[in-house]
C-alpha cells in the first residue's frame, strides 16, 4: 500500500531559532511556527485559530535558517512528520511529541519583516550535506515588475543580507 508523509506549512516563527551541533558535528536548528487560520462560525462571527508546530532543520539548511531568520519572520516549510517518544525521567510516564523535519524551505516577506508575497531562496539551493556555494546563503532579490532583474548565474551575489 502506498504511503505519503508530506507537510507544507507557512507561518511566523514564535521564537528565534536555536542552533545546536550533534556530537558528530551535524548542525540542527529547532524552531516553532505559528500558523493562523481564519474562518466564520455558523452564526457569521469571524474566528481565528492558531496552531504551533515544532520544526527541526538539519545540516546547512538549519545553519541558514538560524543565520537569517528571527522571531516573527514568515517562513515556508516543506517537510515530513516525525513522532518523538521518550520516558519522562521524573514521573516515568511515556511522553510523545509530533514535529516536522524540514526538507525544503523558502524565505517569505521583505527585509523589513513584512509578510508579503515574498521571495527568497528555495532550499533546493541548500543541500543537507552543505554543498552549497557561499554566495547562495543570501536570499536572491525578489522579482517584481519594474524592479531590478535577478543577477545572472555568473554574477556574484552580495554577502550582506539586509535583514
Amino acid at each position: 500500500m502506498p504511503s505519503l508523509n508530506k507537510v507544507l506549512l507557512m507561518g511566523n516563527l514564535t521564537r528565534d531559532p536555536e542552533l545546536r551541533v550533534t556530537p558528530k558535528g551535524t548542525p540542527i536548528c529547532q524552531f516553532s511556527l505559528a500558523i493562523n487560520r481564519q474562518f466564520k462560525m455558523e452564526s457569521g462571527e469571524s474566528r481565528e485559530e492558531v496552531i504551533y508546530v515544532d520544526v527541526e532543520a538539519w545540516g546547512k539548511q538549519g545553519e541558514t535558517i538560524a543565520k537569517y531568520v528571527t522571531k516573527g519572520r514568515p517562513l515556508y516549510v516543506e517537510g515530513r512528520l516525525r513522532l518523538d517518544q521518550w520516558e519522562d525521567k521524573n514521573t516515568k510516564e511515556k511522553r510523545s511529541r509530533m514535529k516536522v523535519v524540514l526538507e525544503n524551505f523558502q524565505f517569505l516577506g521583505d527585509s523589513r519583516g513584512g509578510g508579503g508575497a515574498g521571495g527568497g531562496a528555495p532550499s533546493s539551493e541548500f543541500d543537507q550535506t552543505g554543498g552549497s556555494s557561499p554566495e547562495r546563503h543570501a536570499p536572491p532579490p525578489r522579482a517584481s515588475s519594474g524592479g531590478p532583474a535577478r543577477p545572472a548565474a555568473g554574477d556574484s551575489v552580495e554577502e550582506d543580507v539586509p535583514f
